[in-house]
């Protein structure tokens, strides 16, 4: 609550200095901020903000991506989709000064808007600060810092709207999509993509239209160069106003050792080199098993939540749920009963099934996958695979430990 309670004090004092009061002014500039990747998670794809810099006045940053950690049950509500954002009109300096220190690059584009086209950039602005106006529903790809600065300026502007080509249009032969631009930022956070792959569904792997990259502000400040609104070039001037590298502050490389996929290509191998003594002393690991399908269904349940419970846009469909789903948990529950092998057979029969279809028809879906798991999903095979074997061709009494 004291950062809400600290928002709104700062909208209180820095709202007079934006009113722009009786006819309309030729004093005004408008900007639109771009600030490139920081080293957090969430600062990946950059921040976006509008600067209103009236003369004789305090300039003062409106940005649309305040959120409260201190909320009731922040963590839970992120993760069920009620991502609650808020609008907020800073002293340009406090917002600024922050993005210097940490050494990341930051742009502004002069508007080149008509007096009236300021004022009602302004006048919306205003209004979406207002307490009543200034909390919306956040949505990572859809409706976010980026696109509702963007969305102003396009109403100001009279919807006549027309970005410049994503700069990764340039720079990727992959199609454009929301993943693939997420795995351009998130290059050196293999463990966050590994997590967003595993939670983010086929939504955000169709090709998107000229206009949706420009949900990353690093992408959005490219497609202002050269954006025209009504035929005229949408910016007059651009500014650096602080001449960093656009990844200065984004967290080396991951070491390759460190990597999902090495990682996982590492626990395949000790799962092969266990599954191939257990074939030989024809008996099943049930320890090993226990922890692997425990894990591997404990995922399925959180992709349980996603799926079926979340309002994220992007968790539903997802593909993986044909592998990664609570049913992994029959496993660590019936290995240990001898009475039910023939159930546990049955399920590691179809386990192995499914497994095998998915990775044949996985070109067809719609979803990209991470790379790392090629390797799960072998190893899953192989445990499925060798206790059907183990089981059915030595007798009860030595086919378990």
């Amino acid at each position: 609550m004291l950062l809400r309670l600290l928002s709104l004090i700062v909208i209180a004092l820095a709202f007079p200095a934006t009113q722009l009061c009786g006819a309309e002014r030729a004093d005004t500039a408008v900007y639109f901020v771009n600030v490139y990747p920081g080293s957090e998670i969430y600062e990946l794809e950059g921040h976006s903000a509008i600067l209103v810099d009236i003369a004789g006045q305090r300039p003062v940053a409106y940005n649309f991506g305040v959120f409260d950690f201190a909320a009731p049950n922040f963590v839970y509500r992120f993760v069920k989709g009620e991502t609650d954002y808020m609008a907020v009109a800073w002293p340009w300096e406090a917002f600024v000064a922050p993005y210097v220190r940490d050494g990341r690059r930051v742009v502004a584009h002069e508007l080149n808007f008509t007096p009236a086209q300021t004022r009602r950039l302004v006048e919306l602005l205003q209004e979406n600060v207002r307490p009543e106006n200034a909390v919306y529903r956040y949505n990572y790809v859809k409706d976010n810092c980026a696109t509702r600065p963007l969305r102003a300026v396009e109403l100001a502007s009279g919807d006549s709207l027309k970005l410049a080509p994503a700069p990764i249009e340039a720079n990727s032969s992959l199609p454009i999509t929301f993943r693939n631009i997420m795995r351009r930022y998130h290059a050196n956070y293999p463990w966050y993509q590994f997590g967003i792959d595993l939670a983010l569904g086929s939504g955000i792997d169709y090709p998107l239209d000229s206009r949706e990259p420009s949900f990353a502000p690093a992408e959005l400040d490219g497609m202002l160069h050269g954006a025209t609104t009504g035929g005229s070039p949408l910016v007059r001037d651009t500014l650096v106003i602080a001449d960093f590298a656009p990844d200065n502050a984004v967290l080396g490389p991951t070491p390759w050792y460190l990597r999902p996929d090495t990682v996982f290509w590492i626990f395949f191998a000790v799962t092969l080199a266990l599954t191939i003594r257990d074939i030989r002393r024809r008996k099943v690991c049930r320890w090993f098993d226990t922890v692997f399908f425990s894990a591997l269904g404990l995922v399925g349940l959180l992709l349980t939540f996603l799926i079926f419970i979340s309002v994220h846009e992007a968790t539903s469909p997802n593909w993986l749920y044909l592998w990664l789903n609570p049913l992994c948990l029959l496993v660590p529950a019936l290995i240990w009963i001898k009475r039910t092998k023939i159930v546990l057979v049955c399920y590691q029969i179809a386990n192995f099934a499914v497994l095998l279809a998915l990775l044949l028809l996985w070109p067809l879906v719609p979803q990209s996958a991470n790379p790392a798991f090629l390797p799960i999903v072998l190893a899953e095979m192989l445990r499925a695979a060798s206790y059907v074997y183990i089981t059915r061709t030595t007798p009860l009494s030595h086919n378990l430990k």
